[in-house]
């Protein structure tokens, strides 16, 4: 478990990045667990969350690198502003409450609008299914096939299972970042 809670600081480390600079932008609907996911990132206290009213902002450099990750509310009234803040983003983190079957529908037309938008065009997605540590949580798998994930040609995607609250997963998909996103970025 100690692995697991290494968190975006240890990635950016084994990658000792020169210069580069990533714009993550993490979404998904109101409860799903974004909050959590980036103080879990950040190796923050998690035991405390309250629903993101507008947008956190977490920035760090390490070794060279600078990641701005920007947690967006979910929240319907928030969503709508979702695009002004897609310019640039050389990610998109969407995060899904693996165990909520009543809003798959809800987070599918989100996801499928945000990779219709033309600021995220060709832009890597990295999904969380996140609360697979609930009984009723459906698997990644379940999930990725509901939201046809395999008619996304135009990017590199992931879907990864994962507990934002025990960290379950969270490093499995900063390690897909690693492998996938960051070392893209510094190819060029």
């Amino acid at each position: 478990m100690g692995e697991v809670k290494k968190g975006l600081f240890s990635v950016v480390q084994r990658l000792g990045g020169k210069g580069a600079e990533l714009r993550i932008v993490l979404l998904g609907l109101d409860n799903a667990g974004k909050t959590t996911l980036l103080k879990q990132l950040a190796s923050e206290d998690v035991s405390t969350i309250t629903p993101t009213q507008g947008f956190n902002i977490k920035s760090i450099t390490c070794h060279g690198m600078k990641l701005n990750v920007w947690d967006i509310g979910g929240q319907r009234n928030i969503r709508a502003f979702w695009n002004k803040y897609l310019d640039k983003t050389d990610l998109l983190i969407y995060v899904i409450d693996s165990a909520d079957k009543k809003r798959f529908e809800e987070t599918g037309v989100e996801l499928a609008e945000l990779i219709e938008d033309e600021h995220l065009k060709g832009v890597p997605v990295l999904i969380y299914a996140n609360k697979q540590d609930l009984a009723t949580a459906s698997p990644a798998s379940d999930i990725a096939e509901g939201l046809n994930l395999h008619t996304y040609r135009d990017r590199i995607w992931q879907i990864q299972a994962c507990s934002a609250v025990t960290a379950e997963g969270v490093q499995d998909g900063m390690n897909w970042i690693c492998n996938n996103v960051l070392k893209d970025k510094e190819d060029k």
